[in-house]
């Protein structure tokens, strides 16, 4: 019988993070929850309160422990990731951190695009950023992925990959009302903002990504890999999966030449390739087969 693996999650309470923690749980992993305090975790899991931007403190929580995996949830800036290198150099043999698609915001290709597009190892780093201040991190959300990448990818201290996030659909608590904005349109008939070109982009399910990053912790690659399903939507198809959902509303599209446009629309292809996470042994589904039912949980409905 296999040893109980130790892995710490910090952050997971919410969303994928809470599916996660309850894969690592059912798989036998002994679990420890890290974060403020906000939201307790299962209570088969052992809990730590730390603010992760703290070291002193953080080390205080951490105490003398050490672990198998870390899966870093809430990693937003190079100086978090500078903080967690040097917490966890010497506590952990492999470190998981949950990175976006957005590390992809000045990639415009036809094709889908691979993970060698943006090499952590390339990346400049700036510490000296207003990280601290909420509206410049998250105005500059996909720079500070992509720069707290390259503080873990450096070195050898430990095993170290970086899980590129398409953008996330379903479930009953999805709260980032990115659906919802388009439902609450589509009742009323009210414009819906788009681009001129109605460019598609790559999604995954928010169970889908649960099983995928539990999967990463149990395996020894190291470097970015992306997580999406195969197939790409617009938003014009994203508006029918919703609107099969509301017959009595209706998908009024506006164009937009300058300026903001809906959550889901992009002036520019966002498609991630999936290849190099399906020859690592991942199979994903289609986003065609499971848009329905993500429609259906985000809106409270029976599929």
């Amino acid at each position: 019988m296999e040893k109980a693996r130790e892995v710490l999650v910090i952050g997971g309470n919410r969303y994928f993070g809470k599916r996660l923690i309850a894969r690592l749980l059912a798989a036998g992993d002994r679990v420890t929850v890290l974060n403020r305090g906000s939201s307790p975790p299962p209570a088969a899991a052992t809990h730590l309160i730390a603010d992760r931007d703290d070291e002193d403190g953080l080390r205080t929580a951490l105490g003398p422990r050490r672990f198998d995996v870390v899966v870093d949830q809430v990693c937003y800036t190079p100086r978090q990731a500078a903080v967690a290198r040097r917490v966890f150099t010497g506590r952990t043999g492999r470190y998981v951190m949950t990175s976006t698609v957005e590390v992809y915001e000045y990639e415009d290709s036809a094709d889908l695009v691979p993970e060698t597009a943006v090499d952590p190892l390339t990346v400049p780093v700036d510490l000296e950023l207003p990280w601290d201040q909420p509206e410049f991190r998250d105005a500059h959300y996909g720079e500070g992925k992509r720069q707290a990448e390259a503080v873990f990818a450096v070195g050898g201290d430990f095993s170290f990959t970086a899980v590129r996030v398409a953008h996330v659909l379903g479930g009953a608590d999805d709260f980032t009302g990115r659906l919802a904005h388009y439902a609450d349109r589509i009742r009323a008939g009210e414009p819906i903002a788009v681009p001129a070109t109605d460019h598609p982009a790559t999604y995954i399910h928010v169970e889908e990504i649960a099983d995928f990053v539990a999967w990463t912790a149990g395996q020894d690659f190291t470097g970015p890999v992306n997580a999406a399903s195969h197939g790409l939507l617009t938003t014009r198809e994203l508006c029918a999966a919703i609107t099969a959902h509301l017959p009595s509303g209706r998908t009024v599209l506006r164009t937009v030449e300058v300026g903001e446009t809906s959550p889901l629309s992009f002036t520019r292809r966002y498609g991630m390739a999936n290849s190099r996470a399906e020859r690592l042994g991942f199979a994903f589904g289609d986003v065609r087969r499971w848009l329905p039912r993500a429609v259906a949980e985000t809106l409270g409905k029976d599929n």
